[in-house]
Parts: C-alpha cells; structure tokens; sequence
C-alpha cells in the first residue's frame, strides 16, 4: 500500500483556492466594464469541460477506490465543488439573458471563471501531491 506524506497539500489547495479567487474577481471587473464579453460559446465550452471532468473524477474515483491514500482527500473536493460550481453557472448564464454590463451578470460571469480557474488548479495539486517524491511504500 502506498502512503503520501503531502506535506504541502494544504498551501498547494490555499494557493488553489486563492487563485481562483483573484481570477473570478478580475474576471467580473472585467466584464463588468465591458472590456470581456462571453459568449454563449464560451459558456457551452464550459459547460463541456466540466461534465467531461465530472466524468474523469467518477471514472478515477472508481478506479483509485483501493489505492485511495492522503493525497485525494483534499483535493478531490476542491475539483468536485468546482465543476459543480461551472455547472450550475453556465446553466444559469445559458438559460437567463442579462444585460451585457450588470453586475449580477458580472458577478456570474466571475463566479463561472473562478470555478474553472479552481478545477485547473486543483488538478494540479491533486497531480502534484499524486505524484511527490515523498511517498512510500509500507
């Protein structure tokens, strides 16, 4: 049985999270003031990418089930709460027409980049954490 020590899980998922952060909020500033706009293509695309990643979490969550160590507990929230995030906000953003300049578009619009900033970067942790150097066999 393989054991991680991630010693660094947590500031890699702070880090995760604080990204996502900072890219949703200048992503509403952005459109907000008009200087992005989203189109409903984007918003298929992103509708596209986190139903393919909810799909790749389910298959590797069933295949890692016996090989299940520290590392998948903390990031494997993040990317689930993150495609369920852009789900839900591209369904919003496709079934709802609001102005290109509100603020409760802007505020959707930095809600569905923050999710797809926070799948991305909490991919990566999970890879890195997956694949570190400090893991052992027992």
């Amino acid at each position: 049985m393989r054991n991680c020590n991630c010693n660094t899980r947590f500031d890699c998922t702070l880090l995760a999270i604080a990204a996502s952060i900072i890219v949703g909020i200048t992503a509403a500033i952005l459109s907000f003031t008009a200087i992005i706009t989203v189109s409903t293509a984007f918003l298929w695309v992103a509708l596209g990418i986190a139903v393919v990643y909810l799909a790749i979490l389910l298959v590797a969550s069933v295949g890692a089930r016996p090989f299940r160590n520290d590392c998948s507990c903390d990031s494997i929230p993040l990317i689930l709460a993150g495609i369920l995030l852009a789900i839900l906000t591209a369904l919003i953003l496709l079934a709802i027409e609001l102005p290109a300049t509100s603020v409760l578009n802007a505020i959707i619009i930095g809600v569905l980049v923050g999710s797809l900033a926070l799948i991305f970067t909490a991919s990566a942790c999970f890879i890195k954490c997956v694949t570190a150097f400090d893991c052992c066999d027992d």
